[in-house]
């Protein structure tokens, strides 16, 4: 089917999900709300390999890693009005991108973003500015090193400029949604002489950013 239109409040039938997939959306009625269903998701460790599942497969077998999460949480502020922008983050390649829902209230700025960690989660609505936003996951970006690597943010990205089915309902991977994403414009958040200057994070940070809500199964033998 066609995008549909840039419907303030999406419905139903515009997004072809089922009764029961959309009385779930339906209750999430507050950014805060949505924030709590996407933390109670089980995180997607990808155990059978990289997967992009769309909202529909994030509900049916419940999990979800950040770009799954985001459509999600994109999907719920849609159908009480809210547009369903996406934001990609970028990074130094020792790292992995990130991607985050967004919301206005007022003149400022807040996200929801799944993340099986306590730092790259939801922000309050309190950031003046996209780039103000995602300064503020800058020091909680790092890797296993130790070093920061958040280098820089994508301009939104409106869903329902796209098909509901490339992101919503698809049974496949949602490549076509994430490399749109991957595609957009980015702005820089430091410049090379600034990164040379960064400094790691020490032992004591890297330890306590081992804590995780959702714990990787464990292997199970042939």
């Amino acid at each position: 089917m066609d995008a549909p239109a840039r419907t303030r409040i999406a419905r139903r039938e515009d997004l072809e999900l089922t009764g029961p997939e959309f009385a779930i959306l339906k209750r999430l009625d507050t950014p805060q709300k949505i924030q709590l269903f996407i933390n109670a998701i089980p995180a997607n460790h990808e155990i059978g390999g990289e997967t992009i599942l769309s909202v529909r497969q994030v509900l049916r077998q419940r999990r979800a890693h950040c770009i799954e999460g985001a459509f999600v949480a994109a999907c719920a502020l849609w159908v009480h009005g809210d547009p369903p922008l996406v934001v990609h983050i970028d990074c130094d390649p020792s790292d992995y991108p990130h991607v985050i829902a967004i919301f206005r209230r007022g003149a400022t700025w807040g996200a929801i973003s799944k993340h099986n960690g306590p730092q790259l989660r939801y922000r309050d609505p309190v950031y003046r500015s996209l780039r103000e936003l995602a300064m503020s996951y800058f020091h909680e970006y790092f890797d296993r090193r130790g070093r920061k690597t958040l280098r820089s943010y994508s301009r939104p990205f409106d869903l329902r400029g796209i098909d509901p089915e490339l992101w919503i309902t698809t049974e496949t991977a949602c490549t076509q949604a994430h490399d749109r994403l991957a595609r957009l414009r980015h702005y820089a958040v430091i410049s090379k002489r600034q990164e040379r200057m960064l400094s790691r994070r020490d032992s004591f940070e890297r330890k306590a950013s081992r804590v995780v809500e959702h714990a990787k199964p464990a292997a199970t033998k042939p």
